[in-house]
């Protein structure tokens, strides 16, 4: 069984036909799903796709291209919201420079109210990062300080370096289908040497898709190419590689193996 352990399936090119993209992936041998959000106003499709399929899992987060809009959301409002059985994780959350779609100190602010919630709850933080490697470790390495929680990187694309700290800190790193481009070499190199214990893989699907789907809308069946192309570049074989990865999601996310 192989986990897509970061999904949008309340996105467009994905919500139009959401139950035949989960029948897909089943019979691809996908056997969980996290759906994560990205604002307030998903949080309602987002965990009530996960209560009508036993499989799905949600997440509660604002991703940091809509921090401007959404600085009311405080860590009661967070706290309110992982309260549901189905929610196993916070985010996705985090800094994203690239596009500047929001100021920096609200996307810093928002950041560690997740993290303030996730320390309590010990829902483990999804954390998003482009472009801000510096002040992402820096967050993280000042929160980790008041007291460590559970977190990963998605859809990792960072440096040797930056991967290497957040190592050391303990987090998680999950590998998307941006691994299997021809231009991908220091990701592909990252995720040969990930330790066994912190690898995750996903697909963020709709977006991504991995070869030999690119130029298509990703749908979360796909993570068994990534997870495929993962264990060629690991020299491990893909069965191999979806019980370790399985076993991460379930030891990083606890709530889900309850």
């Amino acid at each position: 069984m192989l986990v897509d352990s970061h999904c949008h399936l309340n996105y467009e090119g994905l919500v139009e036909d959401q139950d035949s993209v989960l029948d897909r992936a089943r019979s691809a041998g996908i056997g969980k799903f996290l759906n994560i959000s990205t604002r307030e106003s998903e949080w309602d499709d987002i965990v009530a796709t996960a209560e009508r399929n036993e499989d799905v899992f949600a997440s509660i987060g604002i991703h940091p291209h809509h921090a401007d809009e959404h600085q009311h959301v405080d860590e009661d409002r967070l706290r309110e919201a992982v309260d549901h059985p189905k929610v196993i994780g916070i985010g996705e959350t985090g800094l994203d420079y690239y596009y500047e779609h929001s100021d920096r100190e609200a996307q810093q602010r928002l950041f560690r109210r997740h993290i303030t919630v996730c320390r309590e709850t010990r829902l483990p933080l999804i954390i998003h990062t482009r472009d801000a490697e510096d002040d992402t470790l820096s967050i993280l390495r000042d929160e980790m300080e008041k007291g460590d929680f559970p977190a990963l990187i998605h859809c990792f694309t960072a440096s040797d370096a930056f991967g290497e700290a957040v190592l050391d800190l303990g987090l998680t790193i999950s590998i998307s289908g941006i691994v299997t481009f021809k231009n991908a070499k220091e990701l592909q190199a990252t995720a040969a040497k990930v330790p066994e214990d912190r690898l995750l893989v996903e697909t963020d699907s709709p977006f991504l898709a991995p070869v030999p789907h690119r130029g298509k809308t990703c749908e979360p069946a796909y993570v068994a190419d990534t997870a495929r192309f993962v264990a060629e570049l690991r020299s491990t074989t893909p069965e191999q590689l979806a019980e370790v990865t399985t076993r991460n999601f379930f030891g990083l996310f606890t709530k889900a193996a309850a």
